[in-house]
C-alpha cells in the first residue's frame, strides 16, 4: 500500500488581484521505502506538492491520503499529530532553533509526544545524533556547526519520531558540493539500512542521480514519472518537452 496518494491535486494562490495555479490535476503515489526526487525548475509548482504531501498546504481540489489517513476535513489538531507520528521534514535553511543545542534541537519533536518519558527521549536523541556523526556536537548551538553539521542535526531531527518518510525541500541548496553528496549519501545509507521513505523536492542533478524513482514537474503538472531499473530510466509516463535530458546515471 502507498504511504501517500495524491489523487487529481489542484492547488490555486491569490497574489493580489490576480490567481495563480500552482498544481493542477496532479495524481502521484508513493510506495513505502522509495528515494524519490520530485525535480523541476523554480516555480514549477514541486515544493507546492511536497508541501500538500506535508499535510503543509491543503489542496483546492482533489484527496490527499497520508499513511492510510485521508487528510481531507481533519482538524488543524489532527493535522499535526498526523505529521508528528509519521512525517520528518528537512529544509534548505535548516530551521533549527539557534537559542537550543543540537541534542535540544533533536528532541524538541519529542515533546509533541507525551508517552515518550525524558529518560526515553533522552535515549532517542543520543541514537540519532550518533547515527549522524554529531555525538561530539551534542551540546553545540547552531551558531557553532558549519553547514553540514547543522543539516545533519535536522536530518537527526527528521528521524527522531520515528517518521515513516522523509520530506526534504532542497536539502543540498545551501551546502558546498562536497558536503551536499556527503548529506545525500547519509540519507541514502538511512534508507537503505531502515527503509525510510525520502522525498525530496529538488533542481539537484545530484539528488536526482541518487534517487530510484523520479518525478519531473513544470508548469504545475507532472510530465515524467521514471524509475530506475538497473542503470538506466524508465519512464511509465513522458510528457516532456523535446530536448529534456534524463538524469545522468
Amino acid at each position: 500500500m502507498a504511504i501517500v496518494r495524491v489523487e487529481g491535486v489542484s492547488k490555486r494562490y491569490r497574489l493580489g488581484d490576480q490567481e495563480v495555479q500552482a498544481l493542477s490535476d496532479v495524481s502521484l503515489a508513493v510506495e513505502p521505502g522509495v528515494f524519490l526526487a520530485i525535480a523541476g525548475p523554480s516555480g514549477s509548482g514541486k515544493s507546492t506538492l511536497l508541501n500538500i504531501i506535508g499535510c503543509i498546504d491543503t489542496p483546492s481540489e482533489g484527496r490527499v491520503v497520508v499513511d492510510g489517513r485521508d487528510v481531507s476535513g481533519q482538524t488543524p489538531d489532527q493535522l499535526a499529530e498526523l505529521r508528528a507520528r509519521t512525517l520528518g521534514f528537512i529544509f534548505q535553511t535548516f530551521n533549527l532553533l539557534p537559542v537550543l543545542s543540537a541534542e535540544e534541537n533533536v528532541e524538541y519533536p519529542l515533546l509533541q509526544l507525551p508517552e515518550l518519558s525524558k529518560a526515553e527521549r533522552k535515549e532517542r536523541v543520543a541514537h540519532y545524533l550518533g547515527m549522524v556523526g554529531l555525538s561530539k556536537y551534542a551540546d553545540h548551538r547552531p551558531n557553532q556547526l558549519s553547514g553540514g553539521q547543522r543539516q545533519r542535526v535536522a536530518i537527526a531531527r527528521a528521524l527522531v519520531t520515528h517518521s515513516k518518510m522523509v520530506l526534504a525541500d532542497e536539502p543540498t541548496a545551501n551546502l558546498d558540493s562536497k558536503t551536499g553528496e556527503s548529506i545525500l549519501r547519509l540519507m541514502r545509507e538511512i534508507n537503505r539500512k531502515a527503509g525510510t521513505t525520502f522525498v525530496f523536492s529538488t533542481h539537484d542533478r545530484k539528488v536526482m542521480n541518487m534517487a530510484d524513482r523520479l518525478v519531473r514537474i513544470a508548469d504545475g503538472q507532472i510530465t515524467a514519472l521514471g524509475m530506475r531499473s538497473e542503470r538506466k530510466w524508465v519512464f511509465v509516463q513522458d510528457r516532456r518537452a523535446s530536448g529534456e535530458e534524463d538524469p545522468e546515471v
